[in-house]
């Protein structure tokens, strides 16, 4: 079946048998899911590898998070909420923005002031939550909603809520699903750690289900200025160009790690150079846009193989995690700009062909 068809049966019914769902718990669904793997044809003859990205920018509002939050929001309608909030750098806030208008639910929103791309504030904006900006990082906001959702009767749906992981396995199962058994190598960006945490779930599941033979070595990528799992300790002040992972204490850090360890895999760190090359490289050379965050999983590949850790042929898979409008300002500044002419025949030659 064709990932558009999947499409139009709800993520979390499709894979119901392998999550906690029962008679009452409502579908809330736009689609999500289902999005395709796309081999990197260029990228896997320079490294000798099989190098697949599963495009997270395929779902709804252009991000994985959409994942989690479908069911989040599906059990936060079944027990009774009313009203939801998160702390977010920026795609958990479209996708909580989006989902509560789809529930029919009041949403908050509390971001780090200046922090934030601007496609993904117009999302939560545009999609009717209430957005605060505190003066602080995403820890500060993520503390202050926590508070927020123990003193008020309102919804917790960061990573925090175990309902978020579970929906974000699904991006698991459908890499089997895909490829007829897991990946060799699983590379994903990190920043809370929630989707590297919750496709490890994912992964062990559906090997419990010989529904695939193996787990697949999980690697995650911290942006070298937002490296908690790395240096081993909370990062006071985080600071990355990928926004989306700029996050100096990650809240599902101890499960993502176990998971890295114990396939065989790790957690490593690119600098903002290294995260940037691979997002030029994604969209020139392979025609993949992602935003920066995304590329990490790709700048780590590279950093990877070039340290001797992958054999000829392994298949991987890179996980893009996000759109690339998402970030329009980072895409316009790491291209060539616009060529001003006037508008006569003569000109445009010149400017496409020289003298």
């Amino acid at each position: 079946m064709t990932s558009s068809a999947l499409r139009g049966t709800p993520l979390i019914e499709r894979y119901r048998e392998f999550l906690p769902m029962t008679d009452d718990t409502p579908v809330i669904s736009m689609g999500e899911g289902a999005t395709q793997l796309v081999r990197l044809d260029k990228l896997s003859e320079c490294l000798e590898l099989d190098v697949h990205v599963k495009l997270e920018r395929l779902n709804p509002t252009g991000s994985i998070k959409d994942r989690g939050m479908c069911f989040a929001m599906s059990k936060a309608v079944e027990q009774g909420a009313t009203a939801v909030i998160c702390a977010s750098t920026g795609n958990t806030s479209a996708a909580a923005a989006a989902y509560a208008a789809r529930a029919g639910l009041t949403c908050a929103v509390i971001i780090p002031g200046g922090k934030i791309a601007l496609g993904k504030l117009a999302q939560a904006l545009i999609y009717g939550a209430k957005v605060l900006a505190v003066d602080g990082n995403f820890d500060d906001a993520l503390r202050i909603v926590r508070e927020l959702s123990e003193n008020h009767p309102i919804a917790l749906v960061n990573s925090l809520n175990p309902f978020r992981l579970e929906g974000q396995k699904t991006a698991a199962f459908e890499v089997c699903d895909a490829l007829g058994d897991a990946p060799d190598v699983l590379c994903i960006p990190v920043g809370t750690a929630g989707n590297i945490a919750a496709d490890g779930m994912g992964f062990g599941e559906y090997r419990e289900a010989g529904r695939s033979s193996r787990l697949p070595r999980m690697m995650g990528f911290q942006a070298e200025g937002s490296a908690p799992l790395v240096r081993g300790e909370v990062v006071t002040s985080p600071e990355t160009i990928a926004t989306a992972i700029r996050i100096g204490n990650p809240v599902r850090g101890e499960q993502a790690m176990a998971a890295m360890t114990d396939s065989g895999g790790g957690v490593d760190s690119v600098t903002d150079e290294e995260i940037l090359a691979a997002y030029r490289m994604l969209a020139s050379s392979e025609g993949v846009f992602c935003e920066p965050s995304s590329a990490s999983s790709v700048a780590g590949l590279i950093k990877a193989h070039a340290a001797g850790r992958f054999t000829t042929g392994e298949r991987v898979v890179c996980v893009l995690t996000g759109n690339g409008l998402k970030d329009p300002d980072t895409a316009i500044a790491q291209s060539g700009g616009v060529i001003e002419i006037p508008a006569d025949y003569d000109a445009a030659e010149k400017a496409l062909y020289g003298d």
